[in-house]
């Protein structure tokens, strides 16, 4: 299926190729230069010279963790910044990866198992900004008959986003804008995408606009609302939904798993089945707190109480 392009100036086409192209040649560089030399220089210029949003780290940790001591939550935003390095390290290196070598960065467990439960049917994966949470796009290498459908939020770099939609444009997946997502999945539900089913991955752990009717849930000691796209379309497409978790292995390389959190034709109360994804994810963050995004303003929005 042909993806609608950007429109981009010539300056930007070229900022564009010369940014994929310094990519590629990165992504061929060895396993020891990209993971030791890089990840560490990246490390020392984020955490150490520009301090890269530490305040923000550590005001979202503190109100996160109130329970741990200063060192505890010092530690942690260290570890997050070595996660932070080697995340940039895994993203940029998509630029040059085969089928192969996808498979091998990300692993599948209880692969067998996973397939036969979803295989021939459209489905939703929940996903969060937790390790390397672009390799997900790889899904699609398991399971042939499906196509993943990456749901993203629109960069104000053209540049950028054109660069993210090649990484993410793999085989066997695709891109969507956030606002264009339902729309997108009712028209092609019937038949899908070269006649293979959907399967729409969407990031949930994003800072939402507020809205008059916004639904808020206790997340990690404060008031936070969350994407409830997911919920509506599988509530309106009886769709099955999937919590994706991430298990860090080594550097740049992971074990993705699915739990199911709704079945597709299950009753649930309004808003159940984000609050079951928001329960899974303060699970894994709190085992392992490096892994999440710390430094998103996750929490601009402010509930207000009555008095």
């Amino acid at each position: 299926m042909a993806i609608k392009s950007i429109e981009m100036n010539w300056l930007q086409r070229i900022g564009l190729e010369s940014l994929w192209m310094t990519a590629r040649l990165f992504a061929m560089t060895p396993y020891w230069f990209k993971y030791y030399i890089v990840e560490n220089l990246l490390f020392f210029l984020l955490y150490h010279c520009l301090r890269y949003r530490r305040k923000v780290v550590m005001t979202n940790l503190r109100n996160s963790f109130p329970e741990k001591s200063e060192t505890e939550r010092a530690a942690i935003c260290r570890n997050f910044y070595r996660t932070l390095s080697e995340i940039i390290v895994d993203t940029v290196n998509m630029a040059r990866m085969s089928p192969e070598k996808a498979r091998s960065v990300i692993q599948v467990d209880r692969l067998e198992e996973h397939i036969e439960a979803v295989h021939g049917r459209d489905w939703i994966a929940l996903m969060a900004h937790f390790g390397c949470w672009e390799y997900g796009s790889y899904w699609g290498l398991y399971e042939r008959s499906q196509m993943l459908v990456a749901v993203y939020h629109p960069l104000h770099s053209k540049v950028v986003e054109a660069f993210y939609r090649r990484l993410r444009n793999y085989e066997n997946s695709m891109t969507v804008a956030m606002h264009e997502s339902l729309r997108f999945y009712l028209r092609h539900r019937e038949k899908g995408i070269d006649g293979k089913s959907l399967v729409m991955g969407l990031i949930a752990d994003q800072n939402p606009p507020q809205r008059p009717d916004s639904h808020w849930f206790r997340f990690l000691n404060q008031d936070t609302i969350f994407f409830d796209g997911g919920e509506r379309l599988a509530m309106r497409c009886h769709l099955p939904v999937y919590f994706v978790r991430m298990e860090r292995l080594q550097r740049g390389r992971y074990r993705m798993s699915f739990e199911r959190i709704y079945d597709g034709v299950e009753e649930v109360a309004p808003n159940e089945i984000t609050g079951r994804y928001v329960r899974k994810l303060e699970q894994m963050i709190r085992e392992h707190p490096e892994l999440w995004m710390w430094s998103h303003r996750r929490w601009k929005a402010k509930r207000l109480h009555d008095c």
